[in-house]
């Protein structure tokens, strides 16, 4: 999952967003990919709730909607995987032959690992991270089953092959990997979302940390209709209005103002989570991408707060397209909802 190369069998990256559904699809080979189709739906409401799907079937109507509108004849699909019942923990242990690590990894995971250890499907990744020779780090990876399962399910019920599920925030580094490529800096990764932010901080083309934080596009329509007492449907105009520069109230403002540095806030926490993992070397700058990454001031604010600098993430810096069939305008419209897509559509069949 922590690198990047290209399937002989096409396959379709499929990420399923608490607010919109996207679809990939990539014409890829030898070092180079150009983009083939998008799709993009909204999220039927209330079939995700708390970061986990509650309506299995508004889901797969969705999906096989998108299907629909690429005239696609591929198969084959990669998911994003994302939420609360998703953990990634970084850990150091003594260095192990690796004819008993994976012995090792089930000791250490069930001390680590909140889940009961027969209820989840475990990876673990061996990061070339420490400077000891006597310790390795490791970065162990637990999803619960049934979100997998549920997944699998929902995939397979479209007439489609759920060949990859990968942890989203994964797939936002391959993506970073393949168009950025591998080098020393050690840089964060931000795709805001409409409920969750996927954070992940890679270097030399390993995934460092990562962690969903449960922040996103959402929490602030939800601070302006609790704060201002309107609906829920009136405070995203209201914040849409605001974010897009139009004239709103002075309290929308000030309501969006305070819930900036507090979603901020929030992230400067995963920046001192991974500090106290013991890394070395300081993150050299963030990367901001997702649906709500636009909101005005944020990335300012994270930078003053956080002290790296930002830019936005552009998962087309190396992805090509033509454009005769997709116009600069359209791109630059959904760039912001392309990062996590596209690192799936990068994988291959069978990768773990």
């Amino acid at each position: 999952m922590l690198s990047w190369f290209f399937s002989s069998k096409k396959i379709i990256g499929l990420d399923i967003g608490a607010s919109a559904i996207k679809m990939v699809q990539l014409d890829a080979g030898k070092g180079s990919a150009t983009l083939n189709g998008f799709g993009f739906i909204p999220t039927p409401p209330q079939s995700i709730v708390g970061g986990e799907i509650a309506d299995p079937t508004a889901i797969s109507n969705a999906i096989k909607s998108l299907i629909a509108e690429l005239k696609t004849s591929r198969k084959s699909i990669a998911v994003g995987l994302w939420g609360s019942g998703v953990i990634v923990k970084k850990i150091s242990i003594p260095r192990v032959d690796e004819n008993v690590l994976a012995d090792q990894i089930k000791w250490e995971a069930e001390q680590y690992i909140p889940f009961d250890i027969k209820e989840i499907s475990l990876e673990h990744y061996v990061l070339k991270t420490s400077t000891s020779a006597e310790m390795m780090d490791i970065l162990l990876v637990a999803a619960k089953k049934p979100l997998v399962f549920r997944l699998i399910d929902i995939i397979t019920g479209c007439d489609l092959s759920c060949d990859v599920v990968d942890l989203s925030t994964f797939a936002l580094a391959n993506c970073y990997t393949f168009n950025y490529g591998k080098n020393s800096d050690v840089v964060a990764l931000l795709d805001v979302g409409a409920q969750i932010t996927n954070f992940a901080i890679v270097q030399d083309g390993q995934v460092l940390f990562c962690r969903d934080v449960p922040v996103g596009g959402f929490t602030f329509t939800a601070d302006i209709s609790r704060e201002m007492g309107v609906s829920l449907e009136e405070a995203e105009g209201l914040k849409l209005a605001a974010f897009s520069n139009q004239q709103v109230p002075s309290e929308v403002s000030n309501v969006l103002k305070n819930t900036t540095e507090s979603v901020a806030e929030e992230i400067q926490n995963s920046f001192n989570f991974f500090g106290a993992t013991g890394a070395t070397g300081a993150i050299s700058k963030f990367l901001i991408t997702g649906g709500a990454s636009g909101m005005s001031g944020f990335a300012d604010y994270l930078t003053q707060v956080t002290g790296a600098p930002n830019e936005i993430f552009d998962p087309f810096m190396r992805v090509k397209y033509s454009t005769r069939k997709f116009s600069r305008e359209y791109i630059d419209q959904i760039r912001p909802y392309c990062a996590v897509g596209i690192g799936l559509a990068l994988r291959k069949k069978d990768d773990s």
